[in-house]
């Protein structure tokens, strides 16, 4: 009897443990459609693709004195004053660009087959939330990035052109299946390029193996 209480309850706890790591595994998941939304939606003006940002200010409103009209056969000799203030006047350079500022994103994690762009049981489960946001009246006017990402395991190459099938593939998805308009979609294959978490080469890190959502504007 002691015998076979203690092999039960040895049972019991590798059973405990199986759920443990079951539950905590599938505790790694990708939002919802509403957080989808939240995330994806611009907290300010993102129309014609500038996503709110001003242009800097192409001249003053000022204009400089224009000098005198020379004498016919007389060269002008600039005054004494006028040459030290352009000896002491810095040289006048263009202010840069200001960088565009990267729209509101999401990362998922898009399960396909092994090598491939064939889509999963759990991809086609995220993607159908990813539909449901982008076709919902918050996102429907924008445009979106669709970048396929690898880690570092395998060619540079291989993985740029595998990415690129897995994003065309989410974009079919949801022109397909959502009404999403391929105009609004754009899907780019990134590989191996801007890893979420840095890696060296030949390095399985689950987390690079991601689709981005990025909002482009209107």
């Amino acid at each position: 009897m002691r015998m076979r209480n203690l092999v039960a309850a040895t049972a019991a706890v590798l059973v405990a443990g199986c759920l443990t790591v079951t539950s905590g595994a599938s505790a790694q998941s990708n939002p919802s459609a509403d957080d989808m939304i939240k995330m994806l939606k611009p907290t300010g003006s993102m129309t014609g693709g500038t996503r709110g940002i001003r242009p800097a200010n192409a001249a003053s409103s000022t204009a400089p004195a224009q000098p005198a009209a020379p004498i016919a056969g007389v060269a002008p000799s600039p005054s004494p004053s006028s040459q030290t203030a352009a000896a002491a006047a810095p040289l006048s350079r263009p202010a840069p660009a200001p960088a565009a500022s990267a729209g509101p994103s999401v990362n998922l994690t898009i399960n396909f087959q092994n090598g491939s762009a064939e889509l999963t049981p759990d991809a086609v489960k995220t993607l159908s939330a990813l539909g449901k946001a982008l076709s919902s009246s918050d996102l429907s006017a924008f445009r979106f990035r669709i970048e396929g990402h690898t880690d570092t395991v395998g060619s540079r190459d291989y993985n740029i052109s595998l990415s690129q099938a897995r994003a065309n593939k989410v974009a079919e998805f949801l022109e397909k299946n959502f009404g999403v308009a391929g105009g609004r979609l754009e899907a780019v294959g990134k590989g191996p390029e801007g890893l979420l978490v840095p890696t060296p080469d030949q390095t399985a890190e689950p987390r690079n193996r991601r689709v981005q959502v990025i909002n482009l504007g209107a």
